[in-house]
């Protein structure tokens, strides 16, 4: 036991900026492809059930490890009562915050879906400073202060309110923060990795989910679509399950590479292109000049975000004493991403 806590604080190793860079972009465009693909299912097609969706996300993620696992293309720990303590509470907030997304892309229209996930810097900037005793630059908490300011002013004047969609989000913006930050602390835990979280988060939830859903009647609702003769629905579907996958692998991935609050910032960077993308393209857009003024703040916002943490990391540390050059940390958006004990979502 005291083997397994010292591995868990050892230092964390120094990756490259390539990798950084690339885990980074993944994530991005990974995260990118799955709110379209999403969007397309429930709301154009008016697929009934966004549980169902998830369920289908991580059946394919249990089924794609295992037979990883079966082949040694993977390895992680076999199932054993120590990985309910070891993974605890990854579960509740994965399953959180995938019902909650799902949710929230359902009832919102894609701009006011990425303005509002906003939200989740803030609050990870948050938990990281609570949690994880981390502190930041002032000019990074202006530009995150701005990023809220803009999305505040956007939603402001939502022609499109929904309550329901807004407590959603809101819900799955606390998720995603709490997620990121544990997701890194695990990545530490021996036995687990990359692989064994993936694996045992969908794994773990994936039955009370069902259960969940029958008891619902949003079994039944899924069941009995219209659709599932539909190749070009069944073929979105399918996608969508995939891409779940794709999507937790690149977190985690992003989040091995980096810190919390990069992975968060790349998601928030990534929904500058979706919301501009939706206004054109979701068909749900609601055009009103504030509402586009807040959307343009907060895209500055990010922006400005980006480009400080981007430049700060590109200079080498003047307190580095130990010989390493400062180009390790420059290729990737990296606020403070030396010791940050969390992880990314997205």
């Amino acid at each position: 036991m005291s083997a397994m806590s010292t591995s868990a604080n050892l230092p964390e190793p120094e990756h490259s900026g390539l990798f950084k860079f690339l885990s980074a972009a993944f994530y991005a465009v990974s995260s990118f492809l799955i709110i379209v693909v999403n969007k397309t299912i429930l709301t154009n097609y008016r697929f009934p059930s966004y549980m169902f969706l998830g369920i289908g996300q991580m059946t394919t993620t249990i089924l794609i490890l295992y037979f990883a696992k079966m082949n040694q293309t993977v390895h992680f720990q076999d199932f054993d009562r120590s990985i309910l303590v070891k993974i605890f509470p990854l579960p509740l907030l994965y399953v959180g915050n995938h019902i909650t997304g799902l949710a929230s892309t359902k009832k919102l229209s894609l701009p006011m879906f990425t303005v509002l996930r906003k939200f989740t810097i803030l609050m990870t900037m948050i938990m990281e400073a609570r949690l994880l005793r981390k502190t930041f630059p002032n000019h990074l908490i202006y530009s995150v202060l701005a990023i809220v300011f803009g999305a505040l002013v956007a939603a402001s004047s939502d022609l499109a309110f929904d309550a329901e969609g807004y407590t959603f989000i809101l819900l799955n913006d606390v998720f995603t923060a709490a997620s990121g930050v544990y997701t890194k602390k695990k990545l530490g835990t021996e036995g687990l990795g990359k692989y064994g979280i993936l694996f045992y988060n969908a794994f773990i939830i994936v039955i009370p989910a069902l259960l969940a859903s029958a008891f619902t009647g949003d079994l039944h609702k899924a069941i009995t679509f219209e659709h599932w003769l539909n190749a070009p629905f069944v073929s979105c579907f399918l996608i969508s399950c995939l891409m779940g996958f794709v999507l937790m692998y690149s977190i985690v991935l992003c989040s091995h590479y980096n810190s919390a609050l990069t992975t968060t910032v790349v998601g928030a960077i990534k929904n500058v292109a979706v919301a501009y993308i939706g206004m054109f393209l979701g068909g749900d857009y609601l055009f009103s000049w504030t509402n586009f003024l807040g959307l343009n703040i907060c895209i500055s916002g990010g922006l400005v975000y980006s480009y400080l943490t981007f430049h700060s990391s590109s200079k080498p540390s003047q307190s580095d004493e130990s010989g390493i050059q400062g180009n390790q940390d420059q290729l990737i958006i990296p606020v403070m991403e030396d010791s940050i004990d969390r992880l990314p979502v997205k």
